[in-house]
């Protein structure tokens, strides 16, 4: 014969006084429920807030004054486009573009070339690959007013490049760039390759990287040499990239400034501006604030006629994957 347990049943109100126990606490409500429901908006507000203001709304407070006759001070009475006729009847405005194109060009193509060049290097994975790449990109962590400046000492006719070369024997050399006019704007390229083909180096080093190793393995057995497989196979395929080291580099040729102050101050006279300078010069020294005005929109445009392909054909790109 058996004997049952007699089963436990509790007293009324104790199971839920149990239940309580280990029930969730309570729900907030209100403005604390809210604010936890939109933390993340709360939190990049004022950064929000501080970017709509001192970065868009100034860009609209330019793009007002540039159709006012301001001169020393704002004046806030529209007259149309006045400034900007007058910019395109200045011939330093034309100087300052010409040179644009030069610096730009120059600046962009070599150091892409010399940028490839370092990262295929390295992507041989020699002896050593850690210190050269620190020291190709140690130029990128200076500033630029560094650099120009460090490179006007190196320029001088007096002290730098020229004066050693004479010093060791040569008293012909000649390396005067940096006080002729005609060649001023080509020692802006040589400080700046010098100091952007480091940071082109790393981009295309780490897209190297990414590569599929099987493709090139698969080249070599094919009886591919080295520079057909780069040149054929694998450059090809980080196009992408190339685009996006060009809109890097083509907006830090637009918006040369201090480069430009520390290396050559814009001279001989004006023979170096370009058109940062250019509208510091209108703005800040000539009291023609309408007329730099119309220049940064000129120069904001030509920054928007190149990203805003760039945007598109990525985009484009993600919406196909």
């Amino acid at each position: 014969m058996t004997m049952q347990t007699p089963s436990y049943r509790p007293a009324a109100g104790e199971d839920a006084g149990a239940a309580s126990g280990s029930a969730a606490p309570p729900r907030t409500t209100g403005l604390r429920a809210m604010a936890q429901r939109h933390l993340s908006k709360l939190v990049v507000a004022p950064s929000f807030a501080a970017i709509l203001l001192f970065v868009y709304g100034f860009i609209a407070w330019t793009v007002y004054i540039s159709f006012t006759n301001s001169r020393m001070l704002p004046s806030y009475e529209l007259v149309g486009a006045d400034a900007f006729a007058k910019l395109w009847r200045i011939e330093r405005w034309y100087v300052a573009i010409e040179n644009l194109l030069i610096f730009g060009g120059l600046f962009i193509g070599i150091s892409l070339i010399i940028g490839i060049l370092l990262a295929v290097l390295l992507d041989q994975r020699i002896r050593g690959e850690g210190a050269l790449r620190t020291i190709y990109l140690y130029p990128m962590a200076l500033s630029f007013i560094v650099t120009g400046t460090a490179w006007k000492w190196i320029l001088n006719p007096s002290i730098g490049i020229q004066q050693f070369v004479r010093d060791l024997g040569f008293p012909g050399f000649t390396f005067d760039w940096i006080v002729q006019q005609d060649t001023a704007v080509y020692t802006l390229v040589i400080a700046a390759v010098w100091q952007s083909s480091g940071f082109v180096m790393a981009l295309f080093l780490a897209a190297l990287r990414g590569v599929d190793q099987e493709i090139i393995k698969a080249a070599y057995l094919d009886g591919a040499s080295l520079p057909r497989i780069y040149w054929g196979i694998v450059l090809p395929s980080i196009r992408p990239v190339f685009m996006s080291a060009f809109v890097i580099l083509a907006h830090l040729a637009v918006k040369s400034y201090d480069l430009v102050v520390a290396l050559t101050g814009g001279g001989p006279g004006y023979a170096s501006d370009l058109p940062a300078t250019f509208m510091y010069e209108m703005t800040f020294r000539r009291n023609q604030i309408a007329i730099g005005s119309a220049s940064a929109l000129m120069m904001l445009a030509t920054v928007v006629a190149i990203i805003v392909p760039y945007l598109y054909s990525e985009l484009k790109g993600g919406k196909r994957v």
